[in-house]
């Protein structure tokens, strides 16, 4: 089986080689495509469509049996305080689209405020952390739980879930 990832980004096809190891055996090939959304998607609605679009653009690229797109984006929790990073994932197989979520993380006051003002998430981390290249490494994920969750565990969590209705029967109506 050949799945695409859409996305050159090395955290997100780890993330899906962990969350299909022990149900698929498959090749797992990095596509750079549009998402069709912001840089920063605001809301879940945004991010869901980012994860869709990535999903099928991916899908379109090549000759796969299955694509992934994988988004992650910031909105506001109707019940809940601030501002959360989310992340979505979406798993087609050109027919069916299986959707899943992962982790959700409050963000602290002062990168919310900053992310709110227009900035991305991913730079704001970086500053704050004063490194390079943090979504590519542990991610806003890891550097808020400490390590316990880090940006490939979150993506993977929300590809797993995303593909359920490819890896069981559960799904069929």
């Amino acid at each position: 089986m050949r799945i695409a990832v859409g996305s050159g980004n090395p955290v997100k096809r780890r993330a899906v080689e962990r969350a299909v190891e022990a149900t698929l055996d498959a090749d797992i090939e990095a596509v750079p495509v549009d998402s069709g959304v912001s840089e920063q998607p605001r809301g879940r609605a945004e991010t869901v469509e980012g994860a869709k679009n990535r999903a099928a653009n991916a899908l379109a690229a090549g000759e796969y049996d299955l694509a992934v797109g994988l988004e992650g984006g910031v909105a506001e929790v109707e019940g809940a305080d601030g501002l959360f990073l989310i992340m979505w994932a979406a798993v087609t197989d050109g027919e069916r689209v299986g959707l899943g979520s992962g982790s959700a993380f409050r963000l602290p006051e002062g990168i919310g405020d900053r992310v709110r003002a227009g900035e991305e998430l991913g730079p704001v981390m970086d500053d704050v952390l004063g490194e390079d290249d943090v979504a590519k490494k542990q991610g806003a994920a890891g550097a808020l739980s400490a390590g316990v969750v880090d940006r490939d565990d979150a993506l993977a969590a929300a590809t797993a879930a995303a593909m359920g209705p490819f890896v069981t029967d559960r799904y069929r109506d």
